[in-house]
């Protein structure tokens, strides 16, 4: 095995994925369909394969970010005979029944996998303030963590080859769902435009040192999940249920969109309606899916 890790596939993600790796002082050998797509990395020190097949054989640990799960098959289906004993890492976007369906395959043919998750833009892949997520063979992991931490920190969440893809999907809507709050807060303050009275970068600053604040109510409330009680202390889903009431009117009052406000009053209001109103916003876990009313 004549480098530390190959990387098949060299779109705009794999390109990174690659160039993380060289900055970081690892050799690399890359190779992809299209013909001329290696150059760059090649000028950078990186070794060009002539087949995918050459590309697993010369290093321990394959990295795959191609167009799809189908396409990740389509080029390591004919080489699965030289995978025994050789780690084989999945960067590419795909859903939990995809990243099973991998596992196995790779089982078939006694190869190591992990299915991963880059939670960041390509541009900045190699930052160690960014998260990579790792599914599936922990061996694997960590065998391969050092070479892996080139692109960002490396997080192995279980040995369920799924877990990357549910929890990408999870902190995606985590991040969504906090950018529109923000985006939220922004307007209600009137540093929404020309002519406000406040500045977005003013209340983001001191939107960011609340949410230290927020992380610490996440954290107890999740042990709370796990236990299944949520003893609502001095913040009960009635206060909650004003609260959202007073948001309501205060968007109302600014000409802010409303809906927003109102689907967590909403939310609030059946919990507190099914007489969890003594309880923690917690309890509102209970409520999230919509076949089932606590």
């Amino acid at each position: 095995m004549d480098t530390n890790v190959s990387v098949l596939g060299l779109g705009r993600m794999g390109a990174a994925l690659a160039g993380a790796f060289l900055a970081a002082g690892h050799r690399t050998t890359v190779w992809n369909r299209t013909a001329g797509t290696a150059d760059t990395l090649v000028e950078k020190g990186a070794v060009k394969a002539g087949s995918a097949a050459e590309a697993v054989a010369a290093s321990p640990v394959t990295v795959v970010c191609l167009a799809s799960y189908e396409a990740v098959l389509e080029v390591l289906d004919p080489l699965a005979g030289e995978l025994a004993g050789r780690s084989l890492v999945n960067l590419t976007s795909g859903s939990p029944p995809h990243a099973r369906e991998r596992a196995a395959w790779a089982r078939r043919y006694a190869a190591e996998y992990l299915d991963g998750v880059v939670m960041t833009t390509s541009s900045s892949v190699g930052n160690g303030d960014h998260l990579v997520l790792y599914s599936g063979s922990r061996a694997a992991f960590d065998d391969h963590r050092d070479v892996l931490a080139a692109l960002a920190e490396p997080v192995h969440l279980g040995t369920d080859a799924a877990l990357a893809s549910v929890y990408d999907t999870a902190l995606l809507g985590l991040m969504c769902s906090t950018l529109t709050g923000w985006l939220h807060g922004v307007a209600l303050v009137g540093a929404d435009g020309p002519g406000g009275n406040e500045t977005a970068t003013a209340y983001t600053d001191v939107a960011t040192r609340w949410m230290r604040s927020v992380g610490g109510l996440m954290t107890a409330y999740a042990r709370q999940i796990d236990a299944g009680r949520y003893p609502g202390g001095d913040l009960t889903l009635d206060l909650h249920r004003s609260t959202t009431d007073l948001l309501v009117h205060a968007s109302e009052l600014r000409g802010v969109e409303t809906g927003l406000p109102r689907l967590l009053r909403d939310l609030t209001g059946r919990a507190t309606a099914a007489g969890h109103g003594d309880d923690s916003y917690a309890r509102l876990i209970e409520f999230m899916r919509t076949d089932d009313q606590g």
